[in-house]
């Protein structure tokens, strides 16, 4: 899949409303995760990752305005404890959605497209600027902005993403980095 400069543009705008000090070089680096459903603008995600070692990750993700991140879960890798997250809200609001006690009815609207089955974490958690919220390893959570979109600091333990196991079968964790 292609991304348009429309697109990319979009996700640099809510990047700048957030006030956070990006360099250009970040900025040219965004990663754009269209998880292989070719549905970026419903189901996707877009990262500027600041580090990720053996020990730690610290990521910035745009949500664009109702965009969601499909459900997946950190499992255990080699005898390690899979991905531990905490997500900060620097901008807008974002809905985070973890497996739990189910409260009823969830304040946002599945995505479109046929993929709503594999959507199951319900126990809502409503992140607005400030708020932060911990998901342990191997919790299957998913996560969408609101109507204004939404700007997510992640600090982590090491991310695999690649590793990730997500519910929905036809997704495959590729990013369009770049791409025209």
């Amino acid at each position: 899949m292609l991304v348009s400069e429309d697109y990319k543009n979009n996700v640099k705008e809510l990047y700048k409303k957030s006030q956070l000090i990006l360099t250009e070089q970040e900025l040219n680096n965004i990663e754009f995760a269209d998880f292989g459903l070719n549905n970026i603008e419903n189901e996707g995600l877009n990262l500027i990752i600041y580090i990720n070692t053996d020990r730690y990750c610290a990521k910035e993700m745009v949500l664009l305005p109702n965009q969601t991140c499909p459900e997946h879960r950190h499992p255990d890798i080699n005898n390690s404890r899979g991905k531990q997250e905490t997500f900060r809200c620097r901008w807008g609001k974002v809905y985070l959605y973890v497996e739990g006690e189910n409260k009823g009815s969830i304040s946002c609207t599945l995505p479109q497209g046929g993929n709503q089955q594999y959507y199951t974490a319900r126990q809502e958690i409503e992140l607005l600027p400030g708020e932060q919220y911990t998901i342990d390893p191997n919790i299957k959570h998913w996560f969408k902005a609101g109507p204004e979109g939404a700007v997510i600091s992640e600090f982590s333990s090491t991310s695999y993403d690649e590793f990730d196991i997500f519910t929905n079968p036809n997704i495959n964790r590729v990013c369009q980095d770049q791409i025209t």
